[in-house]
């Protein structure tokens, strides 16, 4: 299948040569900062203009492989709880991003719990997000995109092993998981709830940050995907994790009184 773009024009510029100058300039490198491997990597997925620079700034510290399997949030109730693509490509202004069926197989014999379905992607925008990223930064790469919505932990740690099994004969693909942190409060308290769920992100803690975010109401859109990558990070043994940026809409906006939270990672 042909996945068409959803949000092109919205979320980012519809123009390639407008989208391919905004995201060079948003994964410009520091001098004293060279791409490495890395397992993982957790970038956010709002608009460009309010987590462009966090994105860029994770996507400038990682030498980007071939292979990409891209956990995103289902954000709309839509389709399967936890839904694969493992055919055809998804299209964005810059051109057509090949799906890496191999990769994709191997999940599905993996995880029973991701089902094949295209609804559940339809429409979604934290996938789609990294796609100009990728496609400027890595050309030539091939992906496998998994939209999680279910947030049951038990589920979420059979996806995360699932990824480990697959990711452990594979040590050159990347893991990129996309998830914003807290939603709509004022910029203070989502400074200070942002620091709690980080803080279990930094321990490498699934179930850390499964109950801190339920306890403490913290509104992180993409907590299925992050608990996943960490299982599945601690199964392959990564002992290593880098908080790159923080930030949140009111750098932006400058409006304190409603904003979101993002922050970018890599794990090693």
């Amino acid at each position: 299948m042909l996945r068409l773009p959803a949000v092109a024009g919205r979320f980012y510029p519809d123009n390639p040569e407008e989208l391919t100058t905004l995201v060079r300039e948003y994964a410009k490198s520091q001098p004293d900062q060279k791409p490495a491997h890395a397992k993982a990597g957790l970038v956010p997925h709002a608009g460009y203009r309010f987590s462009g620079q966090v994105a860029g700034a994770v996507f400038s510290r990682i030498a980007l492989p071939r292979k990409i399997l891209i956990l995103g949030v289902r954000h709309f109730p839509r389709g399967e709880p936890a839904a694969v693509i493992s055919s055809g490509a998804w299209r964005t202004p810059i051109g057509d991003a090949p799906i890496d069926e191999p990769l994709a197989a191997a999940l599905k014999n993996e995880s029973p719990i991701l089902r094949e379905d295209a609804v559940a992607h339809s429409r979604e925008h934290s996938l789609e997000v990294q796609l100009p990223f990728l496609q400027v930064l890595a050309p030539g790469f091939s992906f496998v995109p998994i939209a999680l919505g279910t947030v049951r932990f038990d589920d979420l740690v059979a996806v995360g092993e699932a990824l480990a099994r697959v990711l452990a004969p594979n040590p050159e693909a990347l893991l990129l998981t996309t998830s914003d942190l807290n939603h709509y409060e004022d910029d203070a308290t989502t400074r200070l709830k942002d620091q709690k769920a980080i803080d279990q992100i930094l321990a490498l803690n699934p179930l850390g940050l499964y109950d801190i975010c339920r306890s403490e109401n913290i509104s992180m859109c993409g907590l299925g995907p992050v608990v996943a990558m960490l299982t599945a990070l601690r199964a392959l043994g990564a002992d290593r994790a880098e908080l790159v940026r923080h930030a949140t809409s009111a750098d932006v906006s400058g409006d304190t009184t409603s904003v979101v939270g993002y922050a970018g990672f890599i794990f090693s």
